[in-house]
């Protein structure tokens, strides 16, 4: 089949090389257009666009699908299929319609729970024992289609950044084969089910604040949930923020919420109740080192508690 592809982050790559690796043909790739990264706030492109560079593909650079230029080139292609993996904007009704069989969206959530931009995110935070990847049918709703397949996957100790690299990797063969059974008329799709409907905003700054005041397993979903994106921290006595790496929870309730247990070899921070070990932390201005290593260098007293007000 003809296909259209349309993405954006690192997760979408392996679908794309899938594709491209294909007895199928991807004829046009879209993308949103470069974005400033690093400390340099140099512009680069996405790492959807630079595979389609690799390849030869023609590619479609846009934050919109609305504009009659972009659907104009997208009509042009007369694609058999579309195929979506976190492309991160909207696909108009005028351009759903425009492939003969369609679109299809790779989504990474148990469907109908956690429909929207962070599910991964929202599956670790609120505490979820599993997940799946769900590819479906691409219509006006957000992420409602019928289910054309569902790959259940535990969700464990992970970070969010973890999870979804591995489920992209295992999403990309389950596109494919959801692709060749469109292809030869085998594909079929179920309804999503009407309960149990949830949504998954995009993580802000502020969703990462670990204040050590809940405790140690909702601590560790905070700082897993947003590794490595916003990004967990904590503050500081007199109001310097330091960055969370994921930790390690434990069974002890002798420290109070925020209070330190500094050892040679790891540091504990108590919770409302068990406690936290550190991972890798990274004060402010400063790069990311071992929690140990930290107080080493900070040698915080006995009396400093980590926590205190979150920072906007």
């Amino acid at each position: 089949m003809r296909i259209i592809f349309a993405g954006t982050p690192e997760a979408a790559v392996p679908t794309l090389r899938a594709l491209l690796s294909s007895s199928h043909e991807v004829a046009l790739v879209i993308t949103r257009p470069p974005a400033r990264r690093g400390r340099g706030k140099t512009m680069y492109p996405s790492p959807v666009a630079e595979v389609a560079a690799e390849a030869g593909v023609e590619l479609l650079e846009t934050t919109t699908l609305k504009t009659p230029e972009s659907a104009q080139r997208i009509d042009d292609v007369k694609a058999d299929l579309g195929v979506v993996v976190a492309y991160g904007g909207l696909v108009p009704p005028d351009v759903l319609a425009m492939p003969s069989r369609g679109w299809v969206n790779l989504h990474f959530s148990d469907l109908p729970r956690w429909r929207g931009a962070a599910p991964v995110q929202w599956a670790i935070r609120e505490g979820d024992e599993a997940t799946a990847s769900c590819v479906f049918k691409l219509e006006e709703g957000l992420d409602t289609g019928d289910i054309y397949s569902r790959v259940a996957v535990p969700i464990g100790h992970e970070s969010a950044g973890d999870l979804l690299t591995s489920m992209a990797e295992a999403g990309a063969h389950q596109v494919l084969g959801v692709v060749d059974a469109l292809a030869d008329d085998s594909a079929f799709a179920v309804a999503q089910a009407p309960e149990g409907v949830s949504h998954a905003r995009r993580l802000e700054h502020i969703d990462g604040y670990v204040s050590f005041t809940h405790d140690a397993t909702h601590e560790d979903r905070i700082i897993r949930s947003v590794t490595p994106n916003p990004g967990a921290y904590t503050v500081l006595p007199g109001g310097g923020r330091m960055k969370l790496g994921v930790a390690t929870p434990v069974d002890r309730d002798d420290l109070a919420p925020g209070q330190l247990e500094v050892t040679k070899k790891q540091v504990t921070v108590g919770c409302a109740s068990g406690a936290l070990v550190l991972g890798q932390v990274a004060p402010a201005g400063k790069s990311w080192m071992d929690g140990a290593a930290w107080a080493r260098g900070a040698r915080p007293s006995d009396e400093l508690r980590l926590g205190g007000e979150a920072e906007d």
